[in-house]
């Protein structure tokens, strides 16, 4: 299977995983994919007290200079993780 493939499969696992992870690993997910799919992070950083925001935008931020396809492969490798430590 090709990377691309792989990290298809890996985000449709990670919608069944057996339990919800941490919120730590949650955002990893969500700045790992958003990496793979638009690249580097674009725009102004929230501000005022959309902390949920604040959080997702600096967890993105923090992969910023990571190809697509290294982190599509970092996705794959964290739900892999998730799927075993969450059984």
């Amino acid at each position: 299977m090709s990377i691309l493939e792989n990290f298809n499969a890996a985000v449709a696992q990670s919608k069944d995983l057996p339990a919800r992870p941490s919120n730590e690993d949650l955002l990893q997910l969500y700045a790992l994919f958003k990496q793979a799919t638009e690249g580097d992070v674009v725009g102004e950083r929230p501000g005022g007290f959309d902390f949920k925001a604040i959080a997702k935008f600096d967890a993105w931020a923090e992969k910023k200079g990571i190809g697509k396809e290294e982190a599509m492969q970092s996705y794959v490798n964290l739900v892999e993780r998730l799927k075993k430590e969450l059984a």
